[in-house]
């Protein structure tokens, strides 16, 4: 499985990011699992990584948590599709979630997302995600 440059983790819960980046470091997926808290500071990050004179460090793959506060999922994908780094980079985006509204569901099929995933996130969903998305 070829290792990605970096994944973002965006989750409002630190113990879903915490295990969630331990997943990710045990199954050796990506140089680096980068983590936010809410969708300003997974955009924040997203600025810094990817605009930066190195972007090595910009993330190839998002698991977007929905339910955040500050700013959501899909407060952060509104932004997102806003920024010029939108155009220019192929970043996969999964929402991860424990359940969806049909209302948040119809919204999120209008933005740029690959998918979603149910919480909790797996080594099955994780190596289907990366075979499909990143042909491994």
């Amino acid at each position: 499985m070829p290792l990605l440059s970096s994944i973002l983790l965006v989750d409002d819960d630190s113990t879903t990011n915490f295990l969630n980046k331990l997943l990710l470091t045990q199954m050796s997926v990506a140089q680096q699992v980068l983590t936010a808290g809410d969708g300003e500071q997974a955009l924040r990050t997203l600025d810094q990584t990817c605009n930066a004179p190195d972007s090595s460090a910009c993330p190839r793959l998002i698991l977007l948590d929905m339910n955040m506060p500050v700013l959501n999922g899909l407060g952060f994908l509104e932004a997102y599709v806003q920024m010029p780094l939108a155009q220019q980079r192929a970043i996969v985006i999964f929402m991860l979630t424990t359940s969806l509204h049909p209302i948040d569901l119809a919204r999120a099929e209008q933005l740029p997302i690959a998918g979603f995933l149910n919480k909790p996130l797996t080594k099955d969903k994780v190596t289907t995600l990366l075979r499909e998305h990143f042909g491994q």
